[in-house]
């Protein structure tokens, strides 16, 4: 079976970029550590998992449809327009992209959407016929996982290969609960606020007793513990919003179909392909 890797290029790069031990910089001067951490990680993970295709997406500067549904989304990140671009991670995007090509990795930039939407759309396209990793640490894709796609959380000696059984293990449900799940508990990464009074457990015993959000919504008199009945019933526009922030359904056009995506691995080591692209 052919195995497709989709790395969410953003996250992997803002991952190195935050969390290289040093910052280092190239004869020019500009900063490097993010490149040289995303590409390692990268050839390290295609060592690991030897994908027969293989993509990088990456979110564009065009706001996405979920800042319109609604306004506070993500609205606590950094905001990088009142910073010198050789002090934010995207002054690294050139030399990864080289570095893509190099190793023969299409890539490509969301336009009106997320990195997160794409990706759901090729896990929701080929997730039958072929296996799928994708490579990231937004806990949003764990409501992708099957029995053919999985999460890769890379952490060197530490990753992560999430599947159905880590989901089940972890969080006591299953992976199509997930959007369920979060839209009960809430997203702080995404500014996204849960149920008051819900926490992880609290989420799952719901979902497993009732169902989805709209079915927990509907049977909220039934919840026998007053403080999570009343919180259901006072947080029922907001859980059902969430859901619309937090579900990916998959329903976004390709960048690339699979048969553009084919990978050979040339064995090229990470200190290699820098140094001839110029980047060390």
């Amino acid at each position: 079976m052919d195995k497709l890797l989709i790395i969410d290029g953003s996250n992997l790069l803002f991952q190195m970029y935050y969390g290289m031990p040093a910052r280092i910089f190239a004869k020019d001067g500009r900063p490097i550590h993010g490149t040289i951490g995303f590409v390692g990680a990268l050839i390290r993970v295609i060592r690991s998992i030897k994908p027969t295709h293989a993509a990088a997406i990456f979110d564009g500067e065009n706001p996405s449809e979920r800042s319109a549904l609604y306004g506070m989304y993500k609205a606590n990140r950094t905001d990088y327009s009142g910073m010198k671009v050789e002090d934010t991670p995207f002054s690294q995007l050139k030399d990864i992209y080289s570095a893509l090509d190099a190793l023969n990795i299409k890539h490509a930039e969301t336009c009106g959407c997320e990195t997160d939407d794409i990706i759901a759309a090729y896990a929701h396209r080929y997730g039958e016929a072929c296996e799928i990793v994708i490579m990231s640490f937004d806990s949003d894709y764990f409501q992708l996982i099957t029995k053919n796609v999985t999460v890769l959380r890379y952490r060197g000696k530490n990753t992560t290969l999430c599947t159905e059984e880590y989901i089940l293990e972890k969080y006591g449900i299953r992976p199509g609960d997930y959007a369920d799940f979060k839209s009960l508990t809430g997203d702080s990464a995404d500014n996204i606020k849960g149920a008051c009074k819900v926490g992880p457990k609290t989420a799952a015993e719901l979902i497993n007793s009732f169902g989805g959000i709209e079915d927990i919504i509907a049977a909220a008199d039934m919840i026998k513990k007053p403080s999570i009945r009343e919180s259901i019933i006072k947080s029922g526009e907001r859980l059902k919003l969430n859901k619309r922030l937090i579900r990916l359904d998959g329903g976004h056009a390709l960048p690339f179909e699979k048969e553009a995506l084919v990978f050979h691995d040339m064995g090229q080591t990470s200190t290699r392909l820098l140094k001839e692209l110029g980047v060390l």
